[in-house]
Parts: structure tokens; C-alpha cells; sequence
């Protein structure tokens, strides 16, 4: 693979800032409402169930881009707090919200300011309380250890250059018992890196799938148990759309110490960033929750 990580982060940034702009140009256009992102067939909306998607703001559906509905695979529980990686237009969010009720909570992390501000857009019209978007990367999840019960994903981990962060960010932040329930992209153990490649690119959710064996030694690395892979569709030849189940061992010791402690704040900075300074009237909707996540954690703007 030719381009550096740097390099792939921005094309994935750019990639997905396009589909939210996309959805939200064409939101007023017709009167059927915004059309969805083109994507391939076994990509997008169609992995949702119709009365999943009938319940949800058609700017939504049109924005789905996943290869699943880990939704519809994590078992999700009343009052449970729920953390979805890369969360897009805010479909799996939305439905999060609904499974666990008004004492429960879903939040949405995601890079990419369009995809925030739409999603935003979105929970108001869903008239979604229980729900929180946070910008930042699912390398470095902007909350506090052994807050989430359960971590949910739609074919982003794919995307992500440093994997093993993100397994082991999500072990942190889930607490003892917690689970994921995820769909992604997994290759056969018998494709080669460049053979990946040659099926698609990354961006497109294929060139950086890892194979069977690489996602169950990464997940267990992390420390997790009851790893379960289970492919659900083809999505090119030797790779498939899975639905990945794991559990945080209930009797993995959580952090101790405060959370301003070195290292416990993963991806959040103490200092307040430039569009984070108290007052500052160009702070956006994203960057503000972020700074609520910081004092809420004990990692509050110092600076």
C-alpha cells in the first residue's frame, strides 16, 4: 500500500465529508426527500429492516453507508449506555437511542465535521434526547474509562490505520461485562494484504479489512474473550461483511486513579484547543461536546 496513514486518514475524511454533503444539499431538493449516497448493493439503507428505516429522518437513511446493522446484533438493553465508532449521519445512533430508552444513552464519535452536523441535524428531527456527538478519532475515543456498556460499529473499523488502538481504546472504555456487537469488513485468512488491495480500495472499505485471524488476535490482544466472527454476506471475492461479537471480562480491573492521571484521557487534552477557549463564539456543536465530555471525565480545559 502506497499511501502513508496520513495520507489514507484524509482520504476516508474527505471521502465521508462529500456523502454528508451530498444528503445535506440534497435534503430540500425533492419531495420524496434527499436522495441516499450512492454506494455499492451491499452497502447502505438496505441493511436495515423498512420499519427500522420508516422510524428514522430520511437524511438518515440516505447518509447509511455500513455494510450491516450491528443494532440489530448487539442486544441492546434498556437503560444501557451505548458508544457507536464512526457514526456518520447518526442511523445506528438513532436506533441505539430507541432500544435503550430515556434512562439509557447513545453517543455518536466521529472525525468528520459534515457527518457531525448532519447527525446533529438528524437527532433533532428524531426529536432524540438520550443521544451526545462527540468529534475525535476512534483511536483516541474522547471518554472516560469503564463508562460504556456497549460499543457498536458499522463497517469503520476497516477504515482505521492503527487497529489495534482502536480494540484497545474500546476495551477502555467499556466496563467490566461490557460487549461489542460490530459489522465490518473481513477478508479470508488466505488473502494476502495485496490481494485485499486488488479487490478494492480502502476507502471503499476493502484494502484495509483485516482477515478473520488478524480480527480475532487483535480483539484478544486488547483482552477480550467470547470473540465471535461471523460472516453475514459477501462483499467481493474473499471478503465479507461480518457481524464481530466480544466481551470486556467482567473481572478486568478498571483504571484506577483519577482521570486527570497521565495517559487516562486518551485523545482528550487537558489545554482547550483554539475553538475550545470559554466564550470563543466560533466553537461548533461537536467541538462544544467534547468540552462537556472533558470536565464531565475530570480532563477539563485547563489552559
Amino acid at each position: 500500500m502506497s499511501e502513508q496513514p496520513t495520507d489514507l486518514r484524509e482520504t476516508v475524511r474527505q471521502r465521508y465529508a462529500a456523502a454528508a454533503v451530498q444528503v445535506t444539499e440534497g435534503g430540500g431538493s425533492a419531495c420524496c426527500g434527499p436522495q441516499p449516497v450512492e454506494a455499492d448493493v451491499n452497502f447502505g439503507a438496505a441493511r436495515y429492516a423498512a420499519d427500522e428505516r420508516a422510524a428514522l429522518p430520511a437524511e438518515a437513511v440516505a447518509a447509511s453507508l455500513g455494510c450491516g446493522n450491528p443494532t440489530a446484533v448487539a442486544e441492546l438493553r434498556e437503560g444501557e449506555r451505548v458508544l457507536d465508532l464512526g457514526s456518520g449521519g447518526g442511523i445506528d445512533v438513532l436506533l441505539s437511542a430507541r432500544r435503550v430508552g430515556p434512562t439509557g444513552k447513545a453517543y455518536g464519535l466521529d472525525m468528520t465535521e459534515e457527518m457531525l452536523a448532519l447527525a446533529l441535524a438528524n437527532a433533532a428531527r428524531a426529536g432524540a434526547t438520550n443521544v451526545e456527538f462527540l468529534k475525535g478519532a476512534i483511536e483516541a475515543i474522547p471518554l472516560p474509562a469503564s463508562t460504556i456498556d456497549v460499543v457498536v460499529s458499522n463497517c469503520v473499523i476497516n477504515l482505521s490505520v492503527d487497529k489495534p488502538a482502536v480494540f484497545a481504546e474500546t476495551f477502555r472504555v467499556l466496563r467490566p461485562g461490557g460487549r461489542i456487537g460490530v459489522s465490518d469488513v473481513v477478508a479470508d485468512d488466505t488473502l494476502t494484504p495485496g490481494q485485499r488491495a486488488e479487490r478494492g480500495d480502502y476507502v471503499g472499505c476493502i484494502a484495509g479489512a483485516l482477515s478473520f485471524a488478524e480480527y480475532r488476535a487483535g480483539l484478544e490482544a486488547a483482552g477480550f474473550t467470547e470473540v465471535e466472527i461471523t460472516p453475514t454476506h459477501p462483499v467481493a471475492d474473499g471478503l465479507h461483511s461480518a457481524v464481530v461479537r466480544a466481551v470486556k471480562p467482567s473481572g478486568a480491573a478498571e483504571e484506577s486513579g483519577s482521570a486527570t492521571a497521565a495517559g487516562s484521557c486518551r485523545g482528550v487534552s487537558a489545554c482547550c484547543t483554539s475553538d475550545e477557549q470559554a466564550g470563543d463564539p466560533s466553537t461548533t456543536a461537536a467541538s462544544t461536546t467534547v468540552v462537556v465530555v472533558k470536565a464531565a471525565s475530570g480532563c477539563g480545559c485547563q489552559g
